[in-house]
Parts: C-alpha cells; sequence; structure tokens
C-alpha cells in the first residue's frame, strides 16, 4: 500500500526522516570552515578563501533553520554577517575575527551534537560569542582595551618533516615569564629517537631553548629547558613522539633548587599534566634569560604580555581556550561518502561474478551428482552467496523517492505564495527506491513538471470556488513500480487541457494537426519545441520553452511520457523509466537459434497454444482467446526476422507480459528457464535497438538482447 503524505501552505511534512543527512553534512561543511579558517592568511585574504567559508556557515544556517534549530540557525546568522562584510571588504580582517569564527564552529559542533541526541546534555550559551561576533562585524574589537592572546594554535608555517604540523608555540602558565624545568623523558628503548623532540625547540621560534644534561638512568635522556610554555603545552608537543607516560618534568626554583616534582600522567585533569609554576609574583630576571617574543600563526599577531593583573587574568583564559580545544560533543556519523565510481566498479565486479556463477551451474549440470557431491554442495552455496552479493551491492546505490520529493514542499509554498494560489502536496510512494544516478537526472524534468501543472492547472481560488471545487488544490507525487518499470506521476485537480485551443495553436505554429487526432496525441502537442499555451510570459513559464526539454531528458533515460487530461477535471504526466539495475531476474526465451530475455517481472504467464486458436483480424493483426479475454499476438520471429531453416518447427508458446496496464502475448518456440542476468548498456557499445533495453551474457558464452516489454506492448497499441 502506497505511502500518503499531506503537505501544502499548513504542513506537517516530516522532516526527522532527513535529520542523519543533514547532521552528517552539516559536520563536513564545520570541518571544512575550521580548516579554511586556519589555512586564511589575513595579510592576503582573497575572495575565493571567504566566500568559501561563508558558503559553509550559509549551508549550516539554511539546514538549521529548515529543521528548525533556531540556536544554531542564530549562531551562523551571526557568522555568515560578519564573513559577509569581511568578503565585501567593508571590514578588514583580524586574528580576533578568526579566534571568534573558530570558537563559533566548536560551539555549533557542539549544539548540533545535543539536537543529534534528541536534546541530551546541558544547553550551551552563545550570548556572549554572538555578541562577540556582532562587535567584530561591526568593525568594533572587544579585545582591543586588552592584550591579545600571545598565541593562536593551528596548523603554522610549513616545518621540517621532523616537526609535528600541528604544532605551534604555546602559551606559558604565567604569561611573559620564563620559566627553567629538568625534562626527564623514559623509558624509551631507543633513546636516540628522542632528539626529534629537540628538535622543536630550535625549529619552533619563541618556544625556547633545551640542552642536554648528564643521566645515570638506563634508557632515559634529562635535559635542561627554559620556555614560556605551561607543562601541558609542552606535552601537547611533545605526544607525537613520546607518550604522556614516558614524560616527567620537575621545575627549577630561581634559586637552582628543585622546588616541586611533576610526573606527567595521562589520567589528570590537564591531559596527562600538572601545571606547578611559582609565584607569578616571583622575578626570573635574576637567571638572566633572554626574553623571547611570543610566536603568533598570523604574522603581526600581537603578542605582549599584558600590562595589569585583570589582563593577565583575561590573557591567560582567552590563550587556553585557543591552545585547548574545547571538550565538546561530537556528532556521530552513521555513514561514509564514496566515491560514485568506486561503486560502479563495485557493481560491475558484482555482475562479472553472477556471469561465471551462472558459467559453473551450466557446466556443472553434466555432472554426476553422486560423485561430485561436495563439489554441487559448494556451487549451490556460491549461488546463493552471490545472489545475497549482488542484491547487497544494488542496494548501495538505491534511494528513496523521498530524496527527490522533499524539495518540492518549500518550493510549491513559495510558488503558490507569490501567484496567490493554494495548494496541498500529496506524496505517494516515497519509499519506492531509484538508482542515485536515474534520481540527479529525472530531478529537473519532474521540478518543470510541478512548476507547470501550479501555473498552467491549479485555478486562481475565486476561480476553484466558481467551479464548484475547494479553493485548495491538490498536487499529486506518486512513484511505483509498475511491470519491470518505474512510474512517477505528477497528478493536479487543476483546469484539465482544451482539445480545441491545443489545436489552435498548434495550427498557428504551422504544426500539421487534424480534428481527427486522439486526445493522447493532441496533449502530446505541448512538447513540441517553443509551444506555449500560456496567455502571458511569467518568470514560472509560458516562454514555450522546458516542456520539450523534459520529454528529451527522459527519452536520453530510455523513458516515456503519456498525459492524460479531462477538461475542468484535472490532468496527470506519467514519466515511465526501464529497470536500470546492473542485475535482474529474467526468462530467457527461444525463437529458432535465438535467444531473448524477457524481465521476469513482465511476464505473467506462458501456456501452449494450437494455431487454431489464434486469430487474423485486420491488416493481419492477430489474437488469441485467454480466458474470454482477448489479446494482441506478437511474434518475435517476425519482430525480429529470425531465420529458420527448412522444416524446422513454428512457434507454439505464449507468454502473456504486461506493461502501462496492457498485456500482450507473445509467440516463442521454447522456454529456456529463468536466471539472473547481468544487464549491459547495448547504446553505449553500439546503437539504440528498437524493442531492445539491453544485452546480457549467458553462462555458455553467448550473448542475448533484454527485450523491452514497454516497447512491444505500445508496438501493438
Amino acid at each position: 500500500m502506497a505511502d500518503t503524505h499531506q503537505g501544502g501552505a499548513e504542513s506537517d511534512f516530516d522532516l526527522t526522516q532527513f535529520y542523519q543527512v543533514f547532521f552528517e553534512e552539516a559536520a563536513e561543511n564545520l570541518d571544512q570552515m575550521e580548516q579554511m579558517l586556519l589555512n586564511l592568511d589575513l595579510s592576503q585574504a582573497n575572495d575565493e578563501e571567504l566566500n568559501g567559508i561563508f558558503r559553509c556557515a550559509h549551508s549550516i544556517k539554511g539546514g538549521s533553520a529548515t529543521f528548525g534549530f533556531t540556536d544554531v540557525a542564530e549562531l551562523t546568522h551571526k557568522m555568515e554577517s560578519l564573513l559577509d562584510r569581511l568578503r565585501r571588504h567593508e571590514i578588514t580582517p583580524i586574528p580576533e575575527m578568526v579566534d571568534a569564527l573558530l570558537e563559533s564552529a566548536d560551539a555549533a559542533r557542539s549544539l548540533l551534537a545535543r539536537h543529534q541526541s534528541g536534546g541530551e546534555g546541558e544547553t550551551l550559551p552563545t550570548q556572549d560569542l554572538v555578541q562577540r561576533i556582532v562587535e567584530l562585524a561591526a568593525g568594533h574589537n572587544p579585545n582591543a582595551s586588552a592584550a591579545s592572546p600571545a598565541v593562536v594554535v593551528a596548523v603554522p608555517a610549513p616545518l621540517p618533516a621532523a616537526v609535528p604540523a600541528a604544532a605551534a608555540m604555546p602559551a606559558p602558565s604565567t604569561p611573559g615569564q620564563e620559566r627553567v624545568l629538568h625534562l626527564d623523558i623514559g623509558p624509551v628503548e631507543n633513546v636516540e629517537s628522542v632528539d626529534a623532540i629537540k628538535e622543536l625547540f630550535r625549529d619552533i621560534p619563541g618556544l625556547g631553548s633545551i640542552e642536554d644534561l648528564p643521566c645515570a638512568q638506563a634508557q632515559h635522556r634529562l635535559f635542561a629547558v627554559k620556555t614560556q610554555a605551561s607543562n601541558e603545552d609542552l606535552l601537547d608537543l611533545m605526544i607525537f613522539h613520546v607518550s604522556k607516560e614516558q614524560v616527567h618534568i620537575t621545575e627549577q626554583a630561581p634559586g637552582g633548587d628543585v622546588s616541586a616534582s611533576v610526573v606527567a600522567m595521562a589520567s589528570t585533569s590537564l591531559g596527562g599534566a600538572v601545571d606547578s609554576a611559582t609565584d607569578p609574583d616571583s622575578s626570573l630576571s635574576e637567571l638572566g634569560f633572554e626574553h623571547v617574543q611570543p610566536y603568533g600563526i598570523f604574522e603581526g599577531a600581537p603578542g605582549a604580555p599584558p600590562t595589569s593583573e585583570g589582563e593577565a587574568n583575561k590573557s591567560t583564559a582567552v590563550s587556553k581556550a585557543a591552545t585547548t580545544r574545547p571538550n565538546i560533543a561530537q556528532m556521530e556519523s552513521t555513514s561514509i561518502r564514496v566515491e560514485v565510481k568506486k561503486v560502479d566498479q563495485l557493481i560491475n565486479l558484482a555482475g562479472e561474478l553472477v556471469i561465471i556463477q551462472a558459467m559453473l551451474a551450466q557446466n556443472s549440470q553434466t555432472l554426476d551428482p553422486t560423485a561430485n557431491q561436495q563439489l554441487l554442495a559448494g556451487l549451490a552455496d556460491l549461488d546463493r552467496n552471490t545472489r545475497d552479493l549482488q542484491e547487497a551491492v544494488m542496494s548501495i546505490r538505491m534511494i528513496p523517492m523521498s530524496t527527490v520529493f522533499s524539495r518540492f514542499p518549500r518550493m510549491l509554498r513559495d510558488l503558490a505564495n507569490k501567484m496567490g494560489k493554494k495548494i496541498n502536496l500529496v506524496t505517494q510512494g516515497e519509499a519506492t527506491e531509484l538508482d542515485k544516478g536515474l534520481v540527479e537526472k529525472i530531478t529537473d524534468p519532474l521540478t518543470h513538471l510541478v512548476r507547470n501543472s501550479l501555473d498552467h492547472g491549479i485555478e486562481m481560488p475565486e476561480d476553484r470556488i466558481k467551479a464548484g471545487k475547494p479553493e485548495q488544490g491538490t498536487l499529486t507525487l506518486a512513484a511505483s513500480h509498475q511491470g519491470g518499470s518505474i512510474v512517477i506521476e505528477v497528478r493536479d485537480d487543476g483546469r484539465g487541457m482544451n482539445r480545441e485551443k491545443l489545436l489552435r495553436k498548434a495550427r498557428e505554429r504551422g504544426m500539421d494537426v487534424s480534428d481527427s487526432m486522439p486526445d493522447n496525441e493532441v496533449w502530446m502537442l505541448i512538447f513540441a519545441p517553443g509551444f506555449s499555451t500560456a496567455e502571458q510570459v511569467t518568470d514560472v513559464s509560458g516562454r514555450g520553452v522546458g516542456m520539450d526539454v523534459v520529454r528529451k531528458n527522459i527519452a536520453s533515460l530510455n523513458g516515456s511520457v503519456e498525459i492524460d487530461s479531462v477538461e475542468g477535471i484535472g490532468m496527470r504526466v506519467s514519466v515511465r523509466l526501464p529497470l536500470t539495475l546492473a542485475i535482474m531476474d529474467g526468462m530467457s526465451v527461444g525463437v529458432g537459434q535465438e535467444v531473448y530475455i524477457l524481465p521476469l517481472s513482465s511476464v505473467v504467464e506462458s501456456f501452449q497454444v494450437n494455431p487454431d486458436d489464434i486469430s487474423t483480424v485486420t491488416q493481419g493483426s492477430q489474437l488469441v482467446k485467454v480466458r474470454d479475454e482477448y489479446m494482441p499476438v506478437i511474434s518475435l520471429e517476425k519482430v525480429f526476422r529470425v531465420p529458420r531453416s527448412e522444416g524446422e518447427k513454428s512457434s507454439d508458446i505464449m507468454v502473456v507480459i504486461e506493461s502501462d496496464g496492457s498485456r500482450v502475448a507473445l509467440l516463442v518456440d521454447e522456454l529456456l528457464g529463468q536466471h539472473q542476468v547481468v544487464v549491459k548498456n547495448l547504446e553505449s557499445n553500439y546503437r539504440k535497438v528498437q524493442n531492445v533495453s539491453g544485452a546480457t551474457i549467458l553462462g555458455d558464452g553467448t550473448v542475448a538482447l533484454i527485450l523491452d516489454t514497454s516497447s512491444l506492448v505500445r508496438r501493438v497499441r
């Protein structure tokens, strides 16, 4: 039973089914934004970089607003405003802006993680962050009166290979002061590998200095370090070479005595280190250390120490926030993104495996079951596992029609408001799955059909009331599998089409038409290039372009489009697409020496017939009576001009197939069996062949044509 879903201006359209896709895309956008911010050169920021960051924020804002996550939408809206002014060159980029945007990205990630978990966890306050962004967007620097943080941890300028890429000069525990540390590293099996830590001090400006000290303990190295960095920040740099459990830090008092001993353990609250800095008021000037200007990731970033206790506290807090990534909740990912070409390659390999399995199965039919019992059992297992594998592989590319249908509620709402119409959207068969490539190619034609129905089909509310209809029109999108094909319908209860009007327009354009044309041919006139029945051109439709493109796009997918219309009642456009799966179940039939494949989903029944049961009517057409129902007969021998040798028997088996709601009987010589076949595209290797949708390779290595049952049924019509 088809799913039916209501929507429209007063829609309760269920968006929760798309949450996971949004969370994954938002996480990707946040990661991309963060990387672009870290790589941003403030002195030479170009428009392309700023536009890229802006697009990430814009995408997150739009999705958050759609799904009702107002806290994320508000935050990203402020980010968007700041980025918009930056890309318009209305304000000058400064490091504080990058800091605020990075913090905002972390905050947005935490807020989204809370939404993803169903609202569990504490709410993250963002008022102060939003206020900072607003002030920065206005051209004010909220931290201008205080010293900026000495450090922004990000990806620094390129360093030698021995230096970890995530390193930058850490903030000291007491800003502006240097400390003397004894650094004991061990036990390590190869103490020479610890030399990489010395390279950190040589290659990172402002980190400090390091010297070797004698060490009597085996598998240990001892160093004297002069630095402004805190213990936890030193650990963050060294964990690229040794584990935190191998690092032991003791701080040397100004007089030269050891005043404290700190063992860096991974279980501590500071991530493996406890900062045992000496009294901030004690002077280290007697040590005679040369002051080293702190190093920032952005050239020209201020690094002067704070000039007051209040500023010192503020700078320390900001520095710690900048150098230590907040322990925020992380959004869970339940899927991975894979390139389509990799999936296609996997499908092709599965198809080849099916062919090989079919060949083995056919060749094993002559084996003695008693003597080859184990081999035949293994082949049976291979058959079962191959089928399961191909079904699993094929499902990877399949996505539900709800992905397409979800685009239309918002579009219809905006168009209806713009045109002053009232519309109710009904969707059916949202769970019907289509190949991803097919969905992408059918989206644009469907969009045009929907817009056309709203513009030309649905009447204005007052006109509908006069016609005895409810003022709110109904537009239905439906998807279903029928006879091995996929049918997508766009239906409306509008005014329908006027036959006389269409014929008059066609004559005005010089088209060859007559009053005796059947209705279905008259309706198809709207697909002629440049044909339009609109009285005036609007920005929605009326220029006569679009419907012909719709038909061409559908034809390029080996599909067809049909129209049914009743004036004053409504109109239905049916788009029928062939099954595009690479592997399908089929029935093989023989005609002469040729083998043809029928999609099993189109086959209704088969039976043996006497030639006397076939009646010939006008123009040589044939009919056969099946249970009080006359069916058209199609002889595959005549359709494909199959040669016969002298004395060869004529066809006496009929296979009833169904397509487009109609049934026909195919006249064949024999039924060969049912099996899985791998569909090969005939057009890409040869050309389009009438009544044929593809080809396959049989178990004996020969090629068989896959028949287009829809085309055969239309042939009889």
